[in-house]
């Protein structure tokens, strides 16, 4: 608005004039001096345009051609960050496929040390497991060779008792009994005296 308001004489000046010049050829005068005022309008026209650029032109054109600098120098600042960044972006993917290789590499690392560890675990587990194994066998091997002996025992003794009894006949008892006694009898006696 501040900038129209100069404006606005010179803007009156050049829409009076034609009208003016219109006027006096409508009065009758001669067609000469009709051109000296369309001349003297013309000139005032390019007098008040000229004013009116030279004023206003000037300090819009400045006003533009920092504008303009400044938006280049933001432009190349914003330029030299975007190449900083982009640089930094190429740098990081030039380093991903080494990065990527060391964490397979890690990985691999990891997983063989992770298998290792189990495979001593579960060998760990094996050897304790067939101990135990081996210890129940021991001692269901020893159980069964009790239960053997006292069965054999058993039978030998069931054996013997009824070869006993086809062998011993009722005098073969009494001599027994007999001989028994007189061990007792000794043995009593032997004690008395001692």
């Amino acid at each position: 608005m501040r900038r129209l308001l100069p404006c606005a004489p010179l803007a009156l000046i050049l829409l009076l004039s034609p009208a003016a010049v219109r006027a006096q050829a409508k009065h009758g005068e001669e067609e000469g001096s009709l051109k000296v005022w369309e001349w003297a309008n013309f000139a005032l026209l390019a007098a008040g345009l000229g004013y009116v650029i030279v004023k206003n032109a000037g300090p819009a054109f400045d006003a533009r051609g920092r504008h303009i600098r400044k938006a280049m120098v933001e432009a190349e600042e914003a330029k030299r960050e975007a190449d900083a960044r982009a640089a930094e972006v190429e740098r990081r993917l030039a380093h991903l496929a080494d990065e990527i290789a060391a964490l397979r590499a890690e990985a691999q690392r990891e997983g063989e040390a992770e298998n290792a560890r189990y495979t001593r675990s579960t060998a760990a587990e094996i050897a304790k497991i067939k101990a135990q194994a081996e210890q129940e066998i021991e001692a269901a091997g020893k159980a069964a060779r009790m239960e053997l002996k006292r069965h054999a025992a058993q039978l030998a003794l069931a054996l013997a008792e009824q070869k006993l009894r086809t062998r011993i006949t009722p005098e073969t008892e009494d001599r027994l009994v007999r001989g028994f006694v007189k061990n007792i009898e000794s043995s009593s006696s032997a004690v008395n005296q001692g």
